[in-house]
């Protein structure tokens, strides 16, 4: 079993929330046009494709999409949107899961930070092999991960807030040693109660994920600070990468 975080049945159930920004077509559109246009015609692979945020719409722009998932709760929400036959999943550890089709996908993408759900470098690792065994020669990669926000943690303090609101609070704390981190959220409910949940994840650094690549028998083509393809600096607080196959 993977070290990741497993998505129960309550958590996919409110996974799809249309207040949260992160589900909005704004968001969602575009990250969706990015992969089709990396995809250049050809299948995709989503590792983690959970309840199709992203999966979704980037079959509706006509490209064929296959997913790994490893909670089957989350399957069982994507399967209201979309059929099996549309939209294959295998539920499965996406760091050693073979899907069909492996050895042909013109792009796999892992995105919002999912990488981190593999709590160990092994892990991680290997979820770079695993991309790249189902690639074709000349296929891509794409991840989507923030950069670790320690520079924004000061002196003494044990968490960086990375959202405070009327709806939510949300805390990262991080340790510097392991690269383990927690993030906290409290998320207000309608009768005025916080719920308190956490997701544990492994931070990494983009030197780091070069690295894994070259592993793989990859090779870096592109990093953007978002999906806009704006340039990616030392002040970007996330990156969008692409390295490709062979």
């Amino acid at each position: 079993m993977t070290s990741s975080d497993v998505w129960t049945r309550d958590t996919a159930e409110r996974y799809d929330d249309p207040d949260d920004w992160v589900n909005s077509p704004e968001v969602t559109t575009p990250v969706a046009r990015f992969l089709a246009e990396v995809a250049d015609g050809g299948p995709a692979l989503e590792l983690a494709i959970g309840t199709g945020r992203i999966g979704e719409p980037l079959h509706d722009l006509g490209v064929p999409v296959t997913g790994i998932e490893l909670s089957q709760p989350m399957v069982d929400v994507l399967r209201r949107k979309v059929s099996e036959d549309e939209l294959p999943v295998v539920v499965g550890d996406m760091a050693t899961v073979e899907a069909p089709g492996a050895g042909s996908f013109s792009l796999v993408y892992l995105v919002y930070n999912t990488i981190g759900n593999l709590r160990t470098q092994d892990e991680q690792v290997a979820c770079f092999a695993n991309a790249a065994r189902h690639l074709a020669p000349g296929g891509r990669f794409v991840v989507e991960v923030g950069v670790p926000g320690l520079r924004r943690l000061p002196p003494g303090s044990p968490a960086i807030p990375f959202d405070v609101s009327d709806a939510h609070l949300g805390f990262d704390t991080y340790d510097l040693v392991t690269q383990q981190a927690i993030s906290h959220h409290y998320t207000r409910e309608e009768d005025g109660r916080y719920r308190y949940s956490q997701h544990n994840f492994r931070f990494t650094w983009p030197s780091e994920l070069d690295l894994m690549a070259r592993l793989a028998g990859m090779t870096p083509e592109a990093r953007y600070a978002g999906w806009n393809r704006s340039e990616f600096t030392s002040e970007s607080t996330s990156h969008v990468s692409v390295w490709r196959k062979g």
